[in-house]
């Protein structure tokens, strides 16, 4: 095994990324009522992986940086489209960041396997079956969240379907380095 390598410095970002304001729903990120971190409020609500195994969602991001992309649902075409994309994203450039990259959808975890075989998505994936960190997050939309520890510095919420964050956005906040979303596979048509 490889010695482990140090995080790049990165300044967190702590304010909204984006030609808005933040939405009214969206709780302030300096906590709700009880004045705890947004990333606080929802850290005990489960998430199911591909096997239904139960695992709080602070757990995913307390001990390491991560991108944290909520997708509107798994039969989205939008989304799919945009998890393909991430699917794209080279572990290795994650690794050298030391980011780790999520994807959490609305649905059974019994859709997680045959999405992520549609998508070729190979990274983290896990379902919020009751909707209930969408709701406590006051999402209704899919939303990108780059967090650390118990904070989240960044939160991207959609305007409509067509407003995912440019991927290569996100992936600077946090030091991963740029993707080329545009090479294709050369086809061969006999």
């Amino acid at each position: 095994m490889q010695g482990a390598m140090a995080a790049p410095s990165v300044v967190p970002v702590t304010r909204q990324i984006s030609g808005r304001a933040a939405p009214a729903a969206v709780p302030d990120p300096s906590g709700p009522e009880s004045g705890q971190s947004l990333a606080a409020a929802v850290a005990d609500l489960p998430v199911l992986d591909a096997s239904g195994r139960r695992v709080l969602f602070g757990a995913l991001f307390r001990e390491r940086r991560a991108v944290v992309v909520f997708v509107r649902h798994f039969l989205c075409y939008i989304c799919k489209e945009y998890v393909e994309d991430l699917a794209k994203i080279p572990k290795s450039f994650l690794q050298e960041a030391n980011v780790t990259l999520i994807v959490i959808g609305q649905s059974s975890y019994h859709h997680i396997e045959p999405f992520c075989k549609l998508t070729g998505y190979s990274h983290e994936i896990y379902v919020d079956p009751e909707r209930e960190i969408y709701k406590r997050l006051g999402m209704k939309r899919g939303e990108e969240i780059a967090s650390s520890g118990n904070n989240i510095h960044f939160i991207h919420c959609d305007r409509n379907r067509l407003d995912h964050k440019p991927i290569n956005s996100v992936l600077q906040l946090v030091g991963v380095q740029h993707v080329d979303f545009t090479s294709r596979p050369s086809v061969i048509h006999v």
